[in-house]
């Protein structure tokens, strides 16, 4: 490896650089960071490093996979870097990566913005309310109603702990112009949701092409704001538009791509928490599912093309594709009861997940992954996102995860 001090941080290179004056020897326990190549549009922009593999095949999905990586002996101070976690790779051919160099995880409590309090909204902002006052130092709400946000602010208001009135994040209203002014945007509007009884079958894909219109507005205004928080994706299909957030906010006025917008790492789908807490109802009332609740993982998207595995250590083709079909069929079943399936979305995928980030703990959520977003276990650390790292996918799995992939690239 060679290394460069550059901008104040470490920097690291499989090959010699230019433009970073002389090579230097590696010493102290600061950030690493390491330079790897990779498509500037569909590529990852940075990520923490687990696994030494991981920098030579950076973007693809081998990077859950321990077995499926290059293997090979590290340079010492990198595998030491690698292992107290302190490595972060970067995507040189991303317009803008030296940025990273500079920037520092905020300390403290964050704010929250919610765009649209419709019901996915509003109890997603009741969980928020009621379970994140460790977090968030304030939530912003913003709708096209003015009468849905007063209803909501007055309600949340009144939400308090007795003689402990500050235990709990405060909530106001605000305009679409202050919407950026945010650690966490969240993006819950939807336009055209299929009504309780009508014919379609894919009710989320029936929802894209109007919430793509949405996304495209706001990715602008996160780009003209230069946010640097992160951008939750919670309205369906929200894996695709998570994905045109990303690349929308990524285009100039002429809609070139000038990779000026959000970092692929800056943009998450929150739609696997309820996926995965779905497969966990089925199993806890199935015997012959019950591995799932300590052995199992959920992949892919939030709809088709998700797998659930029933274990990773005793997986089992069978048992995993009865689970899988029980899990995407489940808001389903709640149609057929009568109701629109929003309570457990709106908590599992959405306040839940999204504490768990906040915090910095493994949640479900799609990253940026082989040019989509894949669905995975991940957490946000100091060194950049983290999926986790598995030591082998079943091959059944992986080619499952693989089509997955295929199909989401098949969208968007």
């Amino acid at each position: 490896m060679y290394y460069y001090q550059h901008k104040g941080a470490l920097l690291a290179s499989d090959t010699p650089q230019t433009g970073f004056g002389p090579a230097v020897t590696p010493s102290g326990s600061s950030p690493l960071f390491v330079l790897v190549g990779g498509d500037p549009i569909l590529g990852r922009g940075s990520f923490k490093v687990a696994h030494p593999g991981q920098l030579s095949a950076p973007h693809g999905l081998e990077v859950l996979d321990a077995s499926r990586l290059p293997h090979g002996d590290a340079d010492p101070f990198l595998a030491q870097a690698i292992a107290q976690g302190r490595c972060t790779a970067i995507n040189e051919n991303r317009p803008g990566w030296e940025s990273l160099l500079t920037q520092t995880p905020k300390a403290g409590k964050k704010r929250v913005n919610l765009l649209a309090i419709g019901d996915v909204g509003s109890t997603l902002l009741t969980g928020l309310k009621l379970l994140g006052g460790d977090v968030i130092s304030s939530i912003g709400i913003c709708d096209l109603s003015a009468q849905i946000t007063a209803r909501w602010e007055f309600e949340m208001g009144q939400i308090a702990l007795p003689w402990n009135y500050d235990a709990f994040p405060e909530v106001e209203v605000i305009s679409p112009e202050q919407l950026f002014d945010c650690d966490l945007f969240v993006f819950v509007a939807s336009k055209g949701i299929p009504p309780v009884g009508s014919a379609v079958k894919d009710v989320r894909m029936a929802q894209f092409e109007q919430n793509a219109a949405i996304v495209k507005h706001y990715a602008r205004m996160a780009r003209a704001a230069q946010f640097q928080g992160l951008w939750a994706a919670v309205s369906d299909p929200v894996d695709p538009l998570a994905k045109t957030a990303y690349l929308e906010s990524n285009k100039d006025e002429n809609g070139a791509w000038d990779g000026k917008g959000l970092r692929p790492e800056q943009v998450q789908g929150f739609g696997l928490g309820v996926m995965n807490a779905r497969a966990a109802y089925f199993a806890k009332r199935n015997p012959k599912l019950a591995s799932f609740l300590t052995e199992g993982r959920s992949f892919g998207p939030h709809g088709t093309g998700l797998f659930i595995a029933n274990s990773l250590e005793h997986y089992d083709e069978a048992l995993s594709q009865e689970l899988t079909h029980l899990t995407v069929t489940a808001n389903l079943k709640m149609r057929e009861i009568g109701f629109k399936p929003y309570v457990a979305p709106a908590l599992s995928s959405g306040a839940l997940s999204l504490l768990l980030t906040l915090r910095g703990e493994w949640h479900c959520g799609s990253v940026f992954l082989d040019g989509i977003y894949m669905g995975v276990k991940n957490r946000y650390t100091p060194a950049g996102v983290e999926t986790e790292l598995l030591p082998h996918i079943p091959d059944p799995l992986f080619a499952h995860i693989r089509e997955a992939s295929e199909h989401l690239k098949e969208i968007l």
